[in-house]
């Protein structure tokens, strides 16, 4: 890009704050602004994480990450290619930013601080010249010849510039994508992604705090099939293998009013079969125990009884009396226990929607509009969304990255 070409970047969140830095790095005699229509940037980072900030995921296999994306997933694989999870690491750690990755794959600062994270981006920011213009609210965009005219709420009521990047994150509602329909772009309709399932007046909301490690979850009716971690709360249920479940199934989710049953396996295997041998083996092992206090599986205690009196087994029953018709019935409970979900619950600061900018309406290896040359966009105002783990933040990072080379 030629020296004095002007550069405008629309939001200061994640997406935003990167594309502006890249728009600087790859054309370094470039005016690069950033508008902010609020007093602060990087808000969504800041409480990321519970104030660590998720930065990204410490997935490395291209195909494998994509799969983490229920929208946008094999369209991400090019961009992937050129900006992925290594890079990100390597970036901020070569800005004196050390990370490191948890058990999980989740990859945070050191520091334990999403400040770090800020600091370093901020500090990038000033290094390169990047102008960060706060309080600037956008109220529409149109194109004047080979140029963008920016309209704002306030003073400065109108600026020429020669490329815009747009990264305005996601809109809970339609009307929040009217100005980028009205410029000729498809729109996903938002919808919520990651929450949490409501169960309402049943018992198992009493197990409040009880964690299982490896249950599987079905979506009765919608295909929906997930694994991972799963947490009892007072509303209901929680935890990875929920949100994966909430995240890919969001459209169907919502087509259904939130109003549906899931499939709980608490040990993680679906044959039934495999499952009543082994209460035949616990049986045959501690013939004199109860089976409330003998655990077949490795479950926690508290949801163990919790199954044992569903199933309508005493407390003193011992293991030699539970008999094949109650055995079969604990091994059905095991594996196929069934509630009814009745709404949602946003899942703590992770607000994410699916929805927007649809993939078909840009350059893959630009992020350029297919409608206007000079227009380009990163982030969530795009229809892309990810599971929880870093990874929403990854194509933050990547679209944002690839957006400010303005190609």
């Amino acid at each position: 890009m030629e020296k004095n070409k002007k550069v405008a970047i629309i939001g200061g969140g994640a997406a935003g704050f990167f594309a502006a830095l890249s728009a600087k790095h790859h054309h370094p005699g470039a005016s690069v602004s950033l508008f902010e229509k609020t007093s602060k940037v990087l808000s969504k980072v800041k409480i990321s994480g519970g104030g660590r900030c998720n930065v990204t995921n410490a997935t490395y296999d291209i195909n494998t990450l994509c799969n983490a994306y229920p929208r946008g997933g094999k369209q991400l694989k090019n961009i992937f290619y050129h900006f992925n999870t290594t890079d990100t690491q390597a970036w901020f750690e070569n800005r004196g930013v050390p990370l490191k990755t948890e058990p999980d794959g989740r990859v945070f600062p050191v520091s334990n601080q999403s400040q770090s994270i800020i600091d370093c981006l901020e500090s990038e920011a000033k290094k390169l010249g990047v102008d960060i213009i706060y309080q600037a609210a956008v109220s529409s965009l149109t194109k004047e010849g080979e140029t963008w005219k920016i309209h704002f709420s306030k003073e400065p009521q109108e600026q020429l510039f020669d490329a815009v990047i747009i990264a305005t994150g996601g809109s809970p509602k339609l009307q929040g994508f009217q100005w980028l329909k009205d410029l000729g772009h498809t729109i996903a309709p938002p919808l919520p992604s990651l929450f949490t399932f409501n169960i309402p007046k049943n018992t198992i909301t009493e197990l409040m705090g009880v964690a299982v490690e490896n249950a599987k979850i079905k979506i009765k009716g919608h295909n929906i099939e997930t694994e991972g971690a799963l947490l009892i709360t007072h509303w209901g249920m929680s935890g990875p293998a929920i949100l994966k479940a909430s995240a890919f199934g969001a459209p169907a989710l919502a087509g259904c009013q939130y109003n549906f049953e899931i499939q709980v396996n608490w040990i993680g295997e679906r044959n039934t079969e495999l499952l009543f041998n082994r209460l035949l083996a616990c049986a045959l092992e501690h013939p004199q125990k109860s089976v409330s206090k003998q655990k077949a599986f490795p479950l926690p205690q508290r949801l163990w009884h919790y199954i044992i009196d569903k199933t309508e087994i005493s407390a003193d029953k011992k293991w030699i009396d539970l008999g094949k018709k109650k055995g079969r019935h604990l091994a059905e409970l095991l594996a196929n226990d069934v509630y009814t979900v009745s709404g949602k619950t946003t899942f703590k600061e992770e607000f994410v929607t699916c929805g927007g900018v649809t993939l078909d309406s840009i350059h893959l290896k630009t992020m350029g509009s297919k409608t206007h040359k000079g227009l380009y966009f990163a982030g969530e105002v795009l229809n892309i969304d990810a599971i929880t783990g870093g990874y929403n933040f990854q194509a933050a990072w990547s679209t944002g990255f690839i957006a400010g080379q303005l190609g």
